[in-house]
């Protein structure tokens, strides 16, 4: 679970007698260390990899947590009324050693064992106090044969075994030990055995949860002959794309219900939509809203989850919501989600990448982008394949509406061609990278766009802060002279593109602002441009679909970022303190 990106890493397994304890700050390897030179045995134990929420990344905050040395947690999530549980445990005599809001959840479970005398049933009475989100798994000094374990709100599941079992947060943990994995629900908590296990609902009543089988290749979680798995990713993306859009198709038009059963006749009466997502999944988002209102026809929305349900938002009849995620499990997103299905909205739809994720169990309708699993905390293929899900959907939602027959014919002949297209685009990586020193070594950059352009560009500076920290801003071309011309100088590389469309011309206009101030400037765009630079480089970009084309111009970008983190030697999978499924609000 490393490739999440986290701070540090601890385990708890149980032995005759005792709990063997090894918590380590840093990267996982040096738990691996640990290990290796102290060889503990054990048939029954719980481990965690942390991101700081509560408490500094340190050996101190690292999970597991226990309690008077008998009860030992770890925990993913963010307990609400952990301030409260905390003055209430020290008063009765618990002792902290953390800063984290993660150890009330132990002392909370010893205390419970005290009357209860079961763990079990000491999780079924500790969960009732707690607010928030965990998936909390639990083991007992004097239990040798079970893990407790309980989910809220905070991925959580089963893996099943041949004579072993396992918990864990994510499919891919256990893809080399099981394809067989039963997914909690919020509420439930579960005892694990060698055996077997059994699943409790929010009243401790025995539930069945479905089996799920997932085969995931394990040449799909290893870099194979790339360097990184960000590398591996941005070269899988003629593939995945492909994979969004095969099967989706006719002859010449999307095929009817491809968002699930009776899809076709909810688009019919859609008026509205409103979008929902975080990060990168929020640009493609923007870039969806373009699409949406130029082919559809149909005025949209595009929020921040993490803003959206704060505003008290107004629903307009027939609106859609619509929910983008690559995980399925990004929290703000989650949370949003929730709180839309409690409001008069049409209905409910995501497009994911994750078929077993929380988003994608509770949306109505959903298209799963089929990307494969990604490694690398910074995204690349699951965004290209979030913008092809997007341009599916508007094209979708056009035919329910009748409109634009024509249109609709013409993008899907260049949808199935865009595989090749990116292709074409990944051979401008020598070239890309002939213009990498120029900007490895400076600190701030500037990406300029118009139009449906503007996201893309805001996209690549995302990709270029998260792995080369080097600080970077996206503006709309025209808006440079209403405040960020100030920036520019001959220390500040600037990023352009410049796709052959209607807004052209206007951006021609706003790079010669940027020369006439001593800017240097690294330009994408086609291959019938009158931009005349002196300094800088323009390289030009193969020929494609005008309302396709902000997914080509997405790919020089990452390659950029890529070659850019590369010289300057950051860790680019797992870029300082981020989280690539970040499962806490």
């Amino acid at each position: 679970m490393e490739y999440r990106g986290y701070d540090s890493a601890g385990i708890a397994l149980h032995q005759k007698d005792s709990i063997f304890n090894l918590r380590t700050f840093g990267k996982v390897s040096l738990l691996e260390d640990g290990m290796i030179e102290q060889r503990p045995k054990s048939k029954l134990g719980i481990a965690h990899t942390r991101w700081a929420t509560h408490g500094q990344p340190s050996e101190q905050n690292a999970h597991p947590h226990a309690s008077s040395g008998e009860v030992h947690i770890v925990h993913n999530g963010i307990i609400e009324n952990y301030l409260e549980l905390t003055e209430k445990l020290t008063k009765d005599g618990y002792q902290f050693e953390s800063e984290t809001d993660s150890e009330v959840i132990a002392h909370l479970l010893h205390q419970h064992l005290q009357s209860s005398g079961d763990l079990l049933a000491a999780m079924h009475d500790a969960i009732k106090e707690l607010d928030g989100a965990y998936a909390i798994a639990a083991i007992h000094i004097n239990d040798k044969s079970r893990l407790i374990v309980a989910r809220n709100k905070s991925p959580l599941l089963i893996g099943v075994g041949l004579e072993e079992n396992f918990a864990a947060s994510d499919p891919l943990a256990l893809s080399q030990l099981t394809n067989e994995f039963v997914f909690l629900e919020d509420g439930d908590v579960a005892e694990i055995t060698k055996q077997s296990y059994q699943v409790y609902d929010g009243k401790s009543s025995p539930v069945t949860r479905d089996v799920t089988e997932i085969d995931i290749a394990v040449n799909a979680v290893t870099k194979g002959e790339y360097s990184h798995f960000m590398e591996k990713e941005i070269y899988e993306q003629p593939d995945a794309v492909a994979n969004t859009i095969n099967g989706k198709f006719g002859e010449d038009d999307v095929l009817d219900n491809i968002f699930g059963l009776d899809s076709s006749e909810i688009f019919r009466k859609i008026k509205r939509i409103q979008f929902v997502a975080c990060g990168t999944s929020l640009h493609a988002g923007k870039v969806g809203r373009f699409w949406f209102e130029q082919i559809a026809k149909i005025p949209c929305y595009v929020d921040f989850a993490s803003e959206y349900r704060y505003r008290d938002p107004l629903v307009e009849e027939d609106t859609l919501f619509v929910t983008i995620s690559q995980s399925g499990e990004t929290a703000d997103t989650l949370a949003a989600l929730r709180y839309a299905q409690e409001k008069d909205y049409l209905s409910t739809l995501s497009i994911c990448n994750v078929p077993t994720s929380s988003l994608a169990r509770e949306s109505e309708h959903v298209l799963f982008t089929n990307a494969g699993p990604e490694i690398g905390v910074a995204s690349t293929k699951a965004f290209t394949t979030q913008l092809a899900g997007l341009m599916l959907l508007a094209m979708s939602i056009a035919k329910s509406l009748d409109r634009d027959q024509e249109l609709r014919k013409n993008l899907a002949s260049e949808l199935k061609a865009l595989p090749e297209v990116i292709k074409e685009t990944l051979k401008l990586s020598d070239e890309i990278l002939s213009i990498v020193p120029n900007i490895a070594d400076k600190h701030n950059a500037l990406f300029l766009g118009r139009g449906m352009f503007f996201p893309i560009v805001q996209e690549g500076a995302l990709k270029l802060k998260e792995i080369s920290y080097i600080h970077a801003e996206a503006y709309p071309a025209g808006e440079l002279k209403h405040g960020p011309l100030a920036l520019v100088d001959d220390q500040i590389p600037v990023v352009a593109l410049s796709p052959e469309n209607t807004l052209t011309e206007k951006l021609v206009s706003n790079l010669e602002e940027v020369k006439a101030r001593g800017g240097t400037l690294y330009v994408f765009g086609g291959p019938n441009s009158k931009i005349n630079l002196e300094r800088g480089a323009y390289i030009q970009m193969p020929e494609c679909s005008e309302l396709l084309a902000p997914i080509i111009y997405t790919i020089p970008l990452q390659i950029l970022a890529y070659q850019v983190a590369c010289q300057r030697g950051t860790d680019l999978d797992q870029p300082r303190n981020l989280a690539k499924s970040v499962t806490v609000e």
